[in-house]
């Protein structure tokens, strides 16, 4: 008989205003499983993201089923893991661990999310030059979903250099010469100017780490935007760009259509995209509408 319940964490820092545990036990109810998800935050452990391995193998010990990571800790976890997928081999890093007869497995399902959000928030937008801003473990995953969704030539620009060229590098490696490359970030305004496309793959804009990552006069109409940030869903990139004419796309999407393909690796069962997509809109409008009537 197959399975029926699991017990599944998040790790990451500041994961408290997550919204996956609602995300899959929703998802689970409809699934008739019984299918507890609990956050796992390092901010509250007063841990650093290297001590992820430690938290790992503590849920491993406590019977947890499966895992997902998040910022700070994707690329951290690596190490301690038994296992990797191909594709979470391929690019350095790790949103899902699977525990399987006691061996830790990690898979990625951001490349697969993020594409999916941008084929269906972003459709048949000019790809031709897009530039990256974060070369951490979600931004790996995005440039290579853009690079399968066509993009002709990726810059890629990181507050730490050597790791934005590391990324490009292995990626020109992946997909051909000339795909990519790294940009120091005092030329960003050269490479947005002339970008058909801006993703924005870093924590700034999240509500413990609020801004801008770019000049707001950088953002012109005929450029998109995608935010890989979903909380708050809102963030101040996404508003300056929409005022100024560009097309967006909010981090939504891509929460969503990961914990799709997450769901389905922990359960072996295919969930509904649809329903969860829908689950997610409606948990975002019932938040807006507090904040709106309690003046937030």
């Amino acid at each position: 008989m197959p399975r029926q319940t699991y017990l599944i964490g998040l790790i990451g820092a500041g994961v408290g205003p997550s919204l996956s545990p609602a995300l899959h036990e929703r998802e689970a109810d409809h699934l008739g499983l019984r299918y507890l998800y609990r956050l796992i935050d390092i901010d509250v452990l007063e841990r650093p993201a290297t001590a992820v391995g430690d938290l790992v193998r503590a849920a491993r010990d406590l019977g947890f089923d499966g895992l997902n990571i998040t910022h700070p800790c994707k690329q951290h976890v690596i190490a301690h893991l038994d296992a990797l997928s191909p594709q979470a081999a391929e690019l350095g890093a790790v949103n899902t661990v699977v525990f399987e007869d006691g061996r830790a497995i990690g898979h990625n399902t951001d490349v697969t999310g993020f594409a999916a959000a941008f084929t269906r928030g972003l459709p048949d937008r000019a790809m031709e030059r897009v530039v990256l801003l974060g070369a951490g473990g979600a931004g790996a995953a995005v440039a290579h979903a853009l690079l399968t969704l066509g993009t002709g030539r990726l810059t890629v620009v990181d507050a730490v250099p050597e790791r934005a060229a590391a990324l490009a590098a292995s990626l020109d490696l992946h997909f051909g010469e000339e795909r990519a490359h790294f940009a120091p970030a005092d030329t960003l305004t050269a490479h947005v100017t002339e970008a058909d496309g801006l993703v924005h793959a870093t924590p700034t804009g999240m509500a413990a780490h609020p801004g801008l990552p770019l000049p707001e006069e950088l953002l012109h109409p005929g450029l998109w935007v995608a935010d890989i940030v979903y909380r708050p869903l809102e963030t101040a990139l996404i508003r300056a760009a929409r005022a100024r004419g560009c097309a967006v796309l909010h981090g939504g999407g891509m929460v969503v259509f990961q914990a799709v393909d997450a769901f389905r690796i922990f359960t072996g069962r295919e969930p509904d995209a649809d329903r969860m997509l829908a689950h997610f809109t409606e948990i975002t409008d019932q938040e807006t509408a507090m904040r709106t009537a309690y003046g937030a």
